[in-house]
C-alpha cells in the first residue's frame, strides 16, 4: 500500500512541533512544508530535508493529508482550500473563530468524505484518557489553566487559546447537555483580547463546572479536580499525576486551648502511560484515514462534539466581551 503523503502548512510554534514529529513517523511520506514566509519555509525544509513549497496549491496537489497550523484567523479559509481540494485535514484548535464557519468545514468534510480532525491535543494526554474509566457521576468540576504570557498567540484570548482545552475534556467526560453558561473576562491595559477569564457551565445531569484561564499569572498551573459522591479526583497536567481520594473521614476535637481538625482518606495513584500527546494525536489522525470507511462516521461524531465545545467557548467569550469595562 502506498504511504500517505503528508504536508504541513504554517511553520510557527505549533507547526514546528508537527514537523518535528512527522519527520520521525515511518508510516507516512512526509512531502513538504509551506509558510507565508518564504525564508521560514526554506529554513524548515532544509533543516528537516523535505521539499519547500512556495504556494499552498502546489503543496495540496502533492499531498493526501495536511496539518494546518496557521493562526486561528486563517483556519476557516485554509481549511476550505484543503477540504475543497479533497485532502484530509488536522486543524489546530480552535477549529475556527466562528461557530458557523466551523460547521461549514464539518459539513464539507462529510460531503467530500474526508477526515477532519481538530487539534485538541490534551485529549491524548494519558491521564485524561484514564479519566474516561474513573469519572462516573461528577457533581463538581474545577479546571485551572494559568501561566505567564508567552507572546506567541496574538489573534485570540485565553478562552479560545487555553480554556477551550478544559471545556473539551469536560464536555466529553461529563457527557450531558449544557443548560447554562456564564462567563467573565479581564483585559490587560490596551489588550484587544481577554487575558484572564472565568466561566461556570451547568449540565442537565446536575454537574456544575468552573473554569479559570489566565496568561497574566506568573506561575504555570494546569490542574483539574472532580468531586463525585464516593471519590475526589485530582489531576496535574504538567506532571500527569492522577490521584483518587476515597473513603474520606474527618473528626474535630475541642479543648479549652484549641480546636483540632483531622481528615483521613485512602489515596490511590493511577499509573498513567506517558507518551507524547501530539504524536498520539497525529497517529490517530493518520490511522483514521488509513482505516475502514466507518472511521469517517466516527470522525463526524467527533466533529459534532467539537462544534458543541466551540459553541460553549464562543458564548463564554461573548459574555466576557460584553462586560468589558
Amino acid at each position: 500500500m502506498n504511504k500517505l503523503r503528508y504536508g504541513v502548512v504554517g511553520l510557527g510554534h505549533m507547526g514546528l512541533f508537527h514537523v518535528n514529529l512527522l519527520s520521525a513517523i515511518p508510516e507516512i511520506q512526509f512531502v513538504g512544508v509551506h509558510d507565508l514566509s518564504p525564508e521560514r519555509t526554506r529554513e524548515i525544509a532544509e533543516r528537516y530535508r523535505v521539499t519547500p513549497f512556495a504556494d499552498l496549491d502546489t503543496l495540496l496537489d502533492s499531498c493526501d493529508a495536511l496539518s494546518v497550523c496557521v493562526p486561528t484567523s486563517l483556519h476557516h479559509a485554509i481549511g476550505l482550500r484543503v477540504l475543497e481540494k479533497g485532502r484530509h485535514a488536522l486543524i489546530e484548535k480552535p477549529l475556527t473563530q466562528k461557530v458557523e464557519d466551523a460547521a461549514e468545514l464539518v459539513e464539507l468534510a462529510r460531503e467530500r468524505k474526508r477526515i477532519l480532525h481538530v487539534g485538541h491535543v490534551e485529549r491524548y494526554n494519558g491521564a485524561v484518557q484514564e479519566l474516561q474509566h474513573i469519572v462516573e457521576q461528577p457533581h463538581l468540576w474545577e479546571s485551572r489553566r494559568l501561566g505567564p504570557n508567552s507572546g506567541r498567540i496574538v489573534d485570540c484570548g485565553v478562552v479560545m487559546d487555553l480554556m477551550i482545552h478544559d471545556l473539551d475534556i469536560c464536555l466529553r467526560t461529563v457527557n450531558a447537555p449544557v443548560v447554562a453558561v456564564h462567563g467573565q473576562g479581564s483585559f490587560a491595559a490596551g489588550s484587544p483580547h481577554e487575558d484572564a477569564a472565568s466561566a461556570l457551565v451547568a449540565f442537565e445531569n446536575g454537574c456544575v463546572a468552573t473554569f479559570t484561564a489566565s496568561r497574566v499569572t506568573q506561575e504555570k498551573i494546569r490542574t483539574l479536580s472532580i468531586s463525585q459522591k464516593t471519590s475526589y479526583i485530582t489531576l496535574d497536567f504538567t506532571t500527569q499525576d492522577l490521584q483518587i481520594h476515597r473513603q474520606a473521614a474527618s473528626t474535630t476535637t475541642t479543648s479549652a486551648e484549641q480546636i483540632r481538625y483531622k481528615q483521613e482518606a485512602l489515596v490511590e495513584r493511577v499509573f498513567v502511560h506517558r507518551d507524547n500527546p501530539l504524536r498520539s494525536e497525529i497517529l490517530h489522525f493518520i490511522r483514521s484515514i488509513q482505516g475502514p470507511a466507518s472511521g469517517l462516521e466516527a470522525a463526524y461524531r467527533e466533529n459534532l462534539t467539537d462544534l458543541e465545545t466551540l459553541r460553549v467557548a464562543a458564548e463564554i467569550l461573548r459574555q466576557a466581551s460584553s462586560r468589558r469595562p
